[in-house]
Order: C-alpha cells, then structure tokens, then sequence
C-alpha cells in the first residue's frame, strides 16, 4: 500500500481557473487513454472515522491500494464528506480552533466538528469558495485513481484517502506528478491566498490515534528494532536529516545525550512550523529504516510522536521549586496590590476624618434637633440651663491673650511647631480645640496616650490608625507577615522582606495622612482668578489660613518605656510643617519636650505658650460659674436669685482654693461636691 500526502500551504483554497482540468502530463495522459480508469468520481465512496478503519487506528491495505493523505498546512483540517454516487468533498476548518477538541463538551470531536462544518460550509452559495470544488482541483482529473474511503484528521488539519491505483502505476510517479500539477496550478485555500497546496507520499503506517495529543513543532522520534529481545541503534543526525528535510525546514536535531539510559533510543526534531512537523509525522511514522539505507539488517522502525508542549502541572512545579524568585515577587504583588487599591480607599477615609464628614455630632441637623431636645427638657423642669462655656467664661477671660496668639500664629507661614505646654488638668485641650480653632472645621485630633500605652505591633498599628481615620487596616497582617518571613528564611536561607517593622507601618499610616491633609488644604482653591495660576506648593505657602490644623495631645506621655512612636511622630510632624501642608500643635505635660522635637526640627524656635494654675479670682470665679450653670428658678424674699446666692458656706470657699491650687481638673472636682450639698470645708 503507498499513501500520498497533498498539503495546504496556505489556510484555505481559493478557486482556480479551469486550465488545470484542460491540461494532461506527459504519461497520465496515455495512461487514461489506454485505461478506462477513471478518477474517483463513478464508484461509491464512504467515510470512516477518524480512529482508522473499525477504529482500530490503522488502514487495512489490498493489492494496487494507495493512501493520500490531503493536509491542510495553515489553517486546517480538510474535513472530507463522502457520499455514494456524490463528488469528493473538502470541508476546510482552521487548524488554530483543534484547541476546541481539548474542551470538555467535545466528547466525540468528529461527530462534533461534522456537525458545526456542515452548518458554516452550508451557507456558502458561491462555488469559487466550496470546498467541494476545491478538493476537485486538488486531485485532477486525469490521474488514474480511484478513491475508496477517505479517514479525517481534525487536529492535524488534514485527511487520508486510500484509493486504487494502475498496476503500472508506480506510487513515486503518482506523487511526483501530482507535485508538478500543484506547483504549476497552485490551489489555494481562500482564507489563506499566498499559500498551496504540496503533496507527499506516506512512506511509514501512520497511526490513527483519537487521543488528545495535539501538533507540536517537535517530533520525538524513536528507533524501534523489528527483532524482539534486542535494541536498536539511533540513526545519526546526517541520515535523519535526508529523510525529514523535505517536508519542511529543520531547526535543530537533538540526538539522545550519551549518558543516558533510557530505551528505546531516541532524536529530537525540531520543525520551523507546526505544519511541517504534521507533514512529516505523517508520511514517516512507521517506516522500516533498511540496512541498505543506513539501518540494521533486520531494519529499524521509526515510532514518531509530538513532543508535549508543557508538562503537567508545570507551573506548580516551578512555583515551589523556585522559592528565592517566587516569594519576593509575590511581596511585591502584594504591595503594589496595596498601593493601587488600599491606598485611595485609606486617604479618602482620612480626609472624611479630618473634615468630619462623617461625625454625627457636627452634622447641622443633629446639633438643631439636640438643642431643640434639651430647651424642651429645661422647660419641663423648669430649669434655666446655661452651656458649659458659662463655668469657663471666667478662664477664658484670663487667657483670652493666649488665644488670641495661638489664632495670630495660625494666620502666618512659618515652618516650626506651636507647643502648649502645662500640667494636667490645666485646660490644654480646651484652649486649643475649642477657643484658638474655634469655627474651623478642617483639624484632627492624635492622641499619642492610647498609642504608646498598646501592647504589642498589631495593637500599636490599630491604634495609630484609629486615631487619624486610616481604614481598612489589617493589623494582624504584620503577625502572619512574620510567620511567613520566618518559615521563609529556613526554607531559603535569607530574609525576604515581607514582612514589614512597626517603623514602616507606622510610616504608611503617616504618609496616607499628610496625602490627606494636603488634599483637603488644596480644595479650598479657587479654579479661576490668581489661586489658580499658583501650583501646589505656592498656594499652600501663600495661604497659610488654609492649611488644616493637626493637634497631638499628650505627647511624651509615658516616654520612658519606648520612644519609637514619639519619634517617628515628631519626624512626620516636622515633614507636613516644612512643606506647608499643615499647621502642627503639641499639647504636652512634659517640659523637656524641646529635647525630643529639636532631633526632628533642628535650628528651630518653636512658637510656645505655657499654662499654668489659675490665679484664686479666676479658680473662684470658675467654681461659682459651675454652680449656677444648672440651676431651678428660685426666689429669696420674693425676688429670683441663683444657687450661689442662696449658699451661705462659700465664705468658705477662699481658703479652700488656696489649698487645693488652681487646677481647672480640681476646681470642676471641687464644684461637683459643693453642688451635691457639701460645704467646702467638709472633710471626707
């Protein structure tokens, strides 16, 4: 049996003219005239699978039988329709989509495609672009054949056809001149016009396998001796050359290393395209190399295969057999994740914290139904309720000189800290935040207090966060980090960095909230007019009214035990203030606080204002304003008068503040056992 391959250079045929039906080749011609053979046009034809006659992967082979093997080299398999008493036909189907075979869903490719083919080749009306007629061109009429049946080959683009033959025919001849008819009459496919149609004649006993094996450009090619018992020899690289270099360009000939042990012996071949390496497998696999062409003297039988692309599993393999490139490159991932999608999500709840978008207790329609609440409830019973700015108005009469500075400071662009200085209980927080900022919204409020007094990296984190707004916050991320880093580092023998100290932690957070607050100083700036001539830096230098204002209370609280936190809170600070994003206020108890500030702030004279005790008119003034702040309506001799008024102790009450001192915390204290009855003299 001789098998013929006829193959598509191009991705489908496109039609020709008539000239090559009219055309006969030199013996073809006597041959058809002298014959009444003709071409497979008058005797019944059918389809087999694409498994092999009765699915057994191989064609069964009769006296004067011939396969040709039509293959389509760009785009695909030739799907031959064979009908009784019907012409030959060539369903074209682009060998890119074989990957459709590997889908689940394709359980039976062939009845699968067959069907899909028959849809999209029914819709063609024009004969220039059937496939039928294409496959009529592909094989001329004059040649002495007569086909039998025709076995698909999706995957590989191509198909068998076993015809018969004259027995003065030689197979050589009939491929030799098929290959002249193409070259001189091109056919090509119409979705692929620059290419043709080449024929070969199949050497070997191809195997019809319906495995998911798919067209690979390299061949691996196994020699196989005939007698049992007994190992073959590999060919050399010169003799496989001969035989595989014309169907196609070669690229490299890997021989089996020396040093290896495996059987039987083997060479890689490599192809330019995956066409050629279809082309070759096909016509070679199975032939018997003879001794007269450079094989054993039994012969040697030449098993040929695609090389898989990629192993199983292959990527796993890599990933865990390669931990010192793979690890850093998830970290990095993973921050880059972080930054891209955290990162904005973060500053915009920053930003909300320092305007206070979201606090209910500054929403305009909270504070009118609360005031509304509390007039309802004094009237009920009949109080007459001052605010709580009525006990301090007396305080804030005395240091209405400080708050007039603090305000004046905030007015002016100097790159140095504001500094309030003095014990607790002395009205700190009260000065800054409710009298000096009184009216501006744009401010934040970091209390150092519940970020040194946290146990632990994740607690400190959770903390600081919490104190400026910075959410999502994955805290206990840091402790998995640690873990991963640690398994890591006995795994590979080095660090890899991901996990990350408090200090960059801490540092992030810092970063997002100067981005924060820089926003929100910017958004003050008018689009039209001079502000928008200036650019970031010029408007922030030349507004500072705009800046918002970032207080940290209790700094240096409890120092002693660790200064990380503080530092790096003084370097931020120092960085947010030198670049004019905001103006930044220390409320400290401590006063050796210039020590810890001058490291982050060098060459500095920073702006301070020092409170201390109030003098005994002020304390005394301040403990009387607390008495009447919540009062009844009372009368004494028939005219109103207010709980001072009616309290005869409060002679008492000039000795006591001498000795108690004029610390606002102690005075409030004072004027709470008083209102409960108790004279200031009583002992407890």
């Amino acid at each position: 049996m001789s098998v013929i391959l006829c193959s598509v250079r191009g991705a489908c045929l496109a039609p020709q003219a008539t000239l090559g039906r009219q055309r006969t080749l030199g013996a073809f011609s006597q041959w058809k005239q002298r014959s009444h053979l003709t071409h497979g046009h008058d005797r019944p034809r059918f389809r087999s699978t694409v498994a092999g006659e009765g699915k057994s992967g191989h064609i069964k082979e009769g006296p004067n039988e011939s396969i040709l093997f039509l293959e389509s080299r760009v785009l695909a398999p030739p799907y031959w329709r064979m009908q009784i008493d019907a012409d030959i036909g060539e369903d074209v189907f682009p060998l890119k989509l074989r990957l459709l075979l590997s889908l689940p869903f394709f359980t039976d490719p062939d009845k699968s495609l067959q069907r899909l083919l028959d849809q999209v080749h029914h819709q063609r009306t024009m004969p220039a672009v059937d496939p039928m007629a294409i496959s009529r061109k592909a094989l001329p009429d004059f040649l002495p054949i007569q086909i039998t049946k025709v076995l698909p080959r999706l995957k590989e683009g191509g198909a068998y056809v076993k015809f018969t033959h004259d027995p003065t025919v030689s197979p050589l001849e009939i491929e030799t001149t098929l290959q002249k008819f193409l070259k001189e009459q091109p056919i090509k496919p119409w979705f692929s016009p620059l290419r043709r149609v080449r024929s070969f004649l199949v050497h070997g006993r191809p195997w019809l396998e319906d495995l998911h094996r798919f067209p690979n450009p390299k061949l691996k090619v196994e020699f196989i001796s005939t007698t049992s018992g007994s190992e073959a020899s590999a060919l050399s690289e010169e003799m496989l050359y001969s035989m595989f270099r014309k169907y196609g360009k070669l690229v490299d000939i890997v021989p089996q290393p020396v040093e290896s042990k495996d059987l039987p012996r083997y060479a890689i071949l490599s192809f330019s395209s995956i066409r050629h390496a279809i082309t070759a497998k096909n016509c070679m696999h199975g032939y018997t190399v003879l001794e007269s062409e450079g094989g054993e003297k039994a012969g040697i039988v030449l098993k040929i295969a695609y090389m898989q692309r990629m192993k199983a599993h292959i990527i796993r393999d890599w990933i865990f057999s390669h931990p010192r490139i793979v690890v850093p490159i998830l970290a990095a991932l993973l921050a880059t994740v972080t930054v891209a999608i955290f990162d904005p999500i973060r500053t915009f709840f920053i930003k909300s914290h320092i305007t206070h978008t979201f606090h209910i207790t500054d929403n305009k329609a909270y504070k009118w139904l609360k005031s509304q609440a509390t007039r309802a409830n004094d009237i009920l019973k009949l109080k007459n309720r001052k605010t709580d700015e009525a006990s301090f108005s007396a305080v804030w009469d005395d240091r209405k000189k400080d708050i007039a500075q603090i305000q004046t400071w905030l007015m002016e662009t100097a790159d140095t800290f504001i500094v309030v200085q003095g014990p607790r209980g002395s009205g700190k927080m009260e000065l800054v935040l409710h009298q000096a900022l009184k009216g501006r919204s744009n401010n934040v409020v970091i209390d150092c207090k519940p970020i040194q007094e946290a146990r632990g990296d994740s607690a400190t984190i959770r903390a600081a966060a919490a104190e400026v707004g910075y959410r999502p916050v994955f805290s206990w991320m840091n402790s998995i980090s640690s873990l991963i880093d640690l398994a890591a580092q006995g795994t590979i023998g080095t660090k890899t960095s991901f996990s990350e100290t408090l200090d960059t932690q801490l540092a992030k957070i810092w970063q997002n909230t100067s981005n924060a607050l820089k926003e929100t100083a910017l958004e003050s700036r008018s689009k039209s007019g001079k502000d928008s001539e200036f650019g970031d830096d010029e408007f922030l230098e030349a507004h500072p009214e705009h800046r918002p204002v970032v207080i940290i209370n209790n700094f240096l609280h409890k120092s002693q035990e660790s200064s990380v936190v503080y530092d790096k809170i003084a370097e931020w600070a120092a960085a947010i203030t030198t670049a004019n994003i905001a103006h930044v206020i220390f409320l400290t108890n401590d006063v050796s606080f210039s020590k810890s500030l001058s490291k982050a702030l060098p060459n500095r004279v920073f702006r301070q204002i020092s409170l201390g005790d109030c003098t005994p008119e002020v304390a005394k003034r301040f403990v009387i304003n607390h008495l009447d702040a919540d009062s009844i309506d009372v009368t004494k001799d028939g005219q109103q008068a207010l709980p001072s008024q009616l309290r005869e102790d409060l002679t008492e009450l000039d000795d006591c503040i001498s000795i108690l001192g004029g610390r606002l915390t102690d005075l409030e204290f004072l004027a709470r056992r008083i209102k409960t009855g108790e004279s200031p003299s009583s002992k407890r």
